[in-house]
C-alpha cells in the first residue's frame, strides 16, 4: 500500500482523524467524535483495538492531552524514517567531540607545534653516528623529549593567549579565547595541566638536559606573556626577540641534542659542525620569526601599547629586513654545504638551500604590504621554510 493514499484531515480544532477513504484500505471506517475528553479517550482506544491490521502500514499515535486534544497522528511505513535514539546520540557525541578537537587545535597554535616537533626530531638525528644508533633506546628518548616539549609548547602559546585576549579580539579574533569558545578559567586550566604534565614527564625520565630545556622554556615563556611587574617582556621589542631566540635557536638545538647524546647514548658532550651550523642558522631564523610575527598585528599592538619593531619602524622596513636576513642565512648554508667532504651531503644541501632562497625572494616580491591577509599568509609561508630547513639540517656533515 502506498503511504500517500492515507489522508489526514482535521475534523475539529482538537482532533485529527483518518478520512473515510482510509476505510477501503483496511482501517476502521469512522471514529465518532465526542465532546468530552474522557469519552474521546475511551472511544478511541476501543475503536483502534478493533481495527484490522495492515502489515505494510503502522499507526503511530502521538501523545494526547485533555487541553489540546490529539496533537498529530502519523501514518508511517513499517520502519521509522527517524534515526534510532542510539545512533542519534552517537552522532551528537561525535559532532561534539570533533568540535572540541577543532577548538583545541586552534588553541594549540598548530604551526608552532609542528615546528617544535620537527626541530626536536631533526636535532636528535644529528647525534646519530652509525646506523645501529637507530635503536629502541633512541626512539624511546626521542619520544620522551618530543611529548614533554610539545606539552610545554602548548603551555607557552596558551599562556600568551590568556593575557592577550583583548589584543587578539583585534588581531586574531578566531582564537578560542578571543572568540569566547573558551572561558578564561578553561584556558587557565588547560595551560596548568599541560605544564604539570610536561614537568612530570621530564622528572620521571630523569634527563638533566631535558629538564633544563623544559625549565628555561617555562621561565622565558612565562616572562614573555604574563602581565606582572617586571614581566610581560613582549612589550619590549628586544626582550621579546631574545626570548624567542633563546628557545628556538639555543635551547632546542643544544639541550635536546645533549639529551640524546649524553642521556640516551651515554656519550660525552660534543659540539660538532652540524650542531654549530644548526644553532647559527636557527639564530637567524628565530630573529626573523620574532620580527615578522608582529607585522600583521600592528593595529592591535599599537592600541594596547605593545612597542614592537613593526609599530616603531613600520611594516615595510621590518618586512624586508626579515627577507634579507633569511637570504643571508641561506647564503651561509650554501657555503657550508659546498665545503662538505661528503657528496651525499654536498649536493642536496647546496641545491636545497638555493631553491629555498629563490622561492623566498619570488614570494616576497609579490606580497602586498597593505593587505593584512597577504602578510599573514607570508608569515605562514616563513614557517613552512622553517619546517623545510629542519629536513635539510640532518644532511649537514
Amino acid at each position: 500500500m502506498a503511504v500517500d493514499s492515507l489522508l489526514l484531515r482535521p475534523l475539529s480544532p482538537q482532533l485529527r482523524l483518518l478520512s473515510p477513504t482510509a476505510s477501503s484500505r483496511g482501517f476502521c471506517s469512522q471514529l465518532q467524535y465526542h465532546k468530552k475528553c474522557n469519552t474521546i479517550d475511551k472511544s478511541w482506544k476501543e475503536t483502534v483495538a478493533g481495527c484490522h491490521t495492515n502489515k505494510h502500514i503502522g499507526l503511530r499515535i502521538e501523545r494526547f492531552t485533555r487541553s489540546n486534544g490529539w496533537r498529530h497522528l502519523n501514518a508511517t511505513s513499517e520502519h521509522s524514517l527517524e534515526p534510532e535514539p542510539e545512533a542519534y546520540t552517537f552522532m551528537k557525541l561525535w559532532n561534539i567531540l570533533l568540535s572540541s578537537l577543532n577548538v583545541f587545535y586552534r588553541f594549540s597554535r598548530p604551526h608552532t607545534v609542528i615546528g617544535t616537533a620537527l626541530s626536536i626530531v631533526s636535532v636528535s638525528v644529528l647525534s646519530i653516528e652509525k646506523f645501529s644508533d637507530f635503536s629502541p633506546p633512541f626512539f624511546t628518548g626521542l619520544l620522551q623529549a618530543l611529548i614533554s616539549a610539545l606539552f610545554m609548547n602548548i603551555y607557552i602559546v596558551g599562556l600568551n593567549q590568556l593575557f592577550d585576549i583583548e589584543i587578539d579580539k583585534v588581531n586574531k579574533p578566531t582564537l578560542p579565547l578571543a572568540s569566547g569558545e573558551y572561558s578564561f578559567r578553561t584556558g587557565a586550566a588547560i595551560v596548568s595541566v599541560f605544564a604539570i604534565m610536561s614537568f612530570g614527564i621530564g622528572w620521571v625520565v630523569g634527563s638533566w638536559p631535558l629538564l633544563w630545556a623544559l625549565f628555561v622554556s617555562f621561565i622565558l615563556g612565562t616572562a614573555y606573556s604574563i602581565n606582572l611587574p617586571f614581566f610581560r617582556w613582549k612589550r619590549f621589542a628586544v626582550l621579546a626577540a631574545m626570548c624567542i631566540l633563546a628557545v628556538r635557536a639555543v635551547i632546542v638545538q643544544l639541550a635536546f641534542f645533549l639529551h640524546i647524546q649524553t642521556f640516551v647514548f651515554r656519550r660525552p658532550a660534543s659540539f660538532s659542525k652540524p650542531l654549530i651550523f644548526a644553532t647559527a642558522f636557527m639564530t637567524f631564523f628565530s630573529i626573523v620569526i620574532a620580527l615578522f610575527k608582529d607585522i600583521p598585528d600592528v593595529e592591535g599592538d599599537r592600541i594596547f601599547g605593545i612597542r614592537s619593531f613593526s609599530v616603531r619602524l613600520g611594516q615595510k622596513p621590518v618586512f624586508w629586513t626579515c627577507v634579507c636576513l633569511l637570504e643571508m642565512a641561506y647564503a651561509v648554508a650554501i657555503v657550508a654545504g659546498a665545503t662538505s667532504t661528503c657528496l651525499w651531503s654536498k649536493f642536496p644541501t647546496v641545491l636545497g638551500h638555493a631553491v629555498l632562497a629563490l622561492i623566498l625572494w619570488n614570494n616576497a616580491r609579490s606580497v602586498s604590504l597593505t593587505s593584512k591577509a597577504a602578510i599573514t599568509s607570508f608569515y605562514m609561508f616563513i614557517w613552512k621554510l622553517f619546517y623545510a630547513e629542519y629536513l635539510l639540517i640532518p644532511l649537514i656533515r
